[in-house]
């Protein structure tokens, strides 16, 4: 049975899989589906992991460079953050909410780097094309395969742009465990008790 800590490990690995390159590409088809963009994203990101592994192992904060170029423009940290803050959204400031979602996005970028550092080559399927027309969030499942451990069914959640037709993630879904509801249900308390800006610190503070 693996530990919750280690299955967050493999949600954020396999979260990086979803969001590289989504920005660059200009394709109609890719950016009308999120399967696409899925199976794209996997080969093209770490395709470069594995091309920069020597300089990664001598310079290991190359990978949040990596991270913060290639994956965050993809990931949808806004409207996670306005998830995570849920029923406290609506007692917050434009400007705490700004604040938040900057924490959240430097916070992502060092954990997502930390978690791809564990990457190993396992192999992921793809779950093939289908239509989404009139659709604005989508699951995509996948599968990760690791001969050395069980295969694990992944849930990715993704948002369409309304304004841009752009693909961004905003959550997943891991042996049922949800990235987001867990980030919510972690911090939800700690905003109730300590408030917006405090917790919004403490996220700062992670990132250094």
């Amino acid at each position: 049975m693996r530990t919750l800590l280690n299955l967050l490990s493999v949600m954020l690995v396999s979260l990086s899989l979803l969001s590289f390159q989504i920005q660059a590409s200009n394709s109609t088809q890719h950016e009308s589906s999120p399967y696409l963009v899925l199976k794209e994203v996997g080969n093209n990101l770490f395709n470069r992991i594995a091309a920069n592994q020597k300089e990664i192992k001598k310079f290991p904060l190359l990978m949040r460079d990596i991270v913060e170029e290639e994956l965050m423009p993809a990931i949808d940290y806004r409207y996670a953050s306005y998830k995570i803050l849920g029923k406290h959204l609506k007692k917050t400031t434009k400007e705490q909410r700004a604040e938040f979602s900057e924490a959240m996005r430097r916070y992502l970028v060092r954990t997502y780097a930390t978690a791809l550092m564990k990457y190993n080559n396992q192999q992921v399927i793809f779950e093939a094309d289908k239509p989404t027309k009139g659709k604005k969030i989508v699951s995509v499942k996948t599968q990760i395969v690791d001969l050395n451990a069980p295969t694990i069914d992944v849930i990715f959640k993704m948002r369409q742009n309304k304004k841009t037709g752009q693909w961004k993630a905003f959550d997943m879904v891991v042996e049922g465990i949800s990235l987001l509801s867990s980030k919510q249900a972690e911090l939800s308390h700690k905003i109730a008790k300590q408030g917006v800006e405090q917790v919004t610190l403490e996220l700062a503070v992670l990132t250094k």
